[in-house]
């Protein structure tokens, strides 16, 4: 059985709390500690902080873009094939 629309909210509420959490503190908080600090074990360098949320945003945008491309052709064609179908 699948989770509910009410648990499937939750946990994706649940997710989204948690990437925002580990990413506040890796971009924002993480320069605060000594660099011999413990915590710096748990995340990766910090130049990634910025390379990796811009590589999702290109992605995404590519993605979109791409979705947003192909729609138009469909359109252009289904309304190519309408004019052709009337003018027969």
């Amino acid at each position: 059985m699948g989770l509910s629309d009410k648990g499937l909210g939750g946990t994706m509420l649940l997710t989204a709390a948690v990437v925002f959490t580990y990413y506040t503190t890796w971009a924002i908080l993480l320069p605060f500690f000594d660099t011999s600090s413990a915590i710096h074990t748990y995340f990766p360098a910090r130049e990634w902080a910025i390379r990796l949320p811009l590589f999702i945003l290109v992605v995404g945008l590519s993605g979109i873009g791409l979705f947003v491309g192909s729609t138009i052709m469909k359109e252009k064609r289904k309304a190519a094939r309408g004019t052709r179908l009337r003018t027969a």
